[in-house]
């Protein structure tokens, strides 16, 4: 099959918080190595494809800016995508936590995935700015673009840059309560539609990225708190999965993999603060939830990637 566009003139945003996941779940195997009995090597070779995935989705998402710049407007239309482009600067800093065993050039990783996240922040404001009034909604996908910033705690507070972290993390925070409250209005009024239920699993990510950056800044009980709502958000996740995934495979599902994988690297914090038994299951738990998630998800959306369906199902822009 010969495509008429090639594949990189229309990279599609919708890869991106799959790569998320897929680099999540490297993080969980290689850390629950430090907790269970479990090859440290598995963890090793998660992270070493996954980081190979990101980079070779973003070169292509960085030719197709150079092809056309202002294509990042066209793919900052509608939620979903938003969403997608607010995922890059994600994996950009959960790739500096990636790479913090090989003191691989992680500061420079690390700011420049900060960076990136505020600039597609404002970029996404201007989007939702230029929607008509009855468009401009509260929806989940908004947490990976106003939230998306809890992520950078994670290396910035190994790295040495725990003020920073902790401002990251309270703006973060802000913005997800302002969030949560315009969501749980919105689910009172309206249900989502089928296609848009998984959207529904991203809030557990916050929620157990929360915790791993109180947790790391000694803030025990803030720690315990999301810890525990991490533990509520997991369990109602596992009960609604086939009720958010009834309709069938779709691109959509990719916003199921990072929250799980965030779920257990919460699980790994937590023992060695003494959770012990509840987060030893925890952790089996949630490897065995997000494992196969992810590497489905990961499945179905190369096969479609390679053939442009992908693109065209999330609607992508093209150069």
């Amino acid at each position: 099959m010969i495509l008429k566009t090639p594949l990189w003139k229309r990279t599609p945003p919708a890869i991106f918080p799959i790569c998320l996941g897929y680099m999540g779940l490297g993080l969980a195997w290689r850390g629950s190595a430090e907790v269970l009995p479990i090859p440290p090597f598995i963890g090793g070779i998660l992270l070493g494809l996954s980081t190979a995935f990101f980079l070779y989705f973003l070169a292509f998402y960085i030719a197709k800016l150079i092809g056309r710049p202002s294509v990042i407007f066209d793919d900052l239309k509608v939620p979903p995508l938003r969403a997608g482009v607010a995922a890059i600067p994600m994996s950009m800093m959960l790739l500096a936590a990636a790479l913090l065993p090989f003191n691989i050039s992680v500061p420079q990783v690390w700011w420049t995935g900060v960076i990136m996240q505020y600039i597609a922040t404002f970029a996404v404001i201007y989007a939702i700015w230029k929607d008509p009034p009855e468009k401009r909604v509260f929806s989940p996908f908004m947490y990976l673009t106003f939230v998306g910033p809890i992520v950078g705690p994670i290396a910035g507070i190994k790295l040495g840059y725990e003020t920073e972290s902790l401002w990251l993390t309270i703006g973060a925070l802000a913005a997800f309560v302002v969030i949560t409250v315009g969501c749980g209005f919105r689910l009172a009024k309206v249900v989502p539609a089928q296609p848009l239920r998984p959207s529904l699993a991203i809030v557990l990510a916050p929620i157990s990225l929360f915790a791993l950056s109180f947790g790391q800044l000694g803030m025990e009980g803030l720690f315990a708190f999301f810890y525990w709502f991490s533990w509520a958000g997991f369990v109602a996740l596992v009960v609604l999965l086939p009720w958010m995934t009834k309709g069938g495979w779709t691109p959509m599902w990719g916003a199921i993999t990072f929250p799980f994988a965030a779920f257990t690297n919460v699980q790994i914090q937590a023992v060695s603060k003494g959770y012990e038994f509840i987060a030893e299951v925890g952790v089996i738990l949630g490897l065995a939830v997000a494992t196969p998630i992810v590497f489905y998800v990961l499945y179905r959306a190369t096969m479609e990637w390679v053939t442009g369906a992908l693109s065209e199902k999330t609607g992508a822009a093209v150069v």
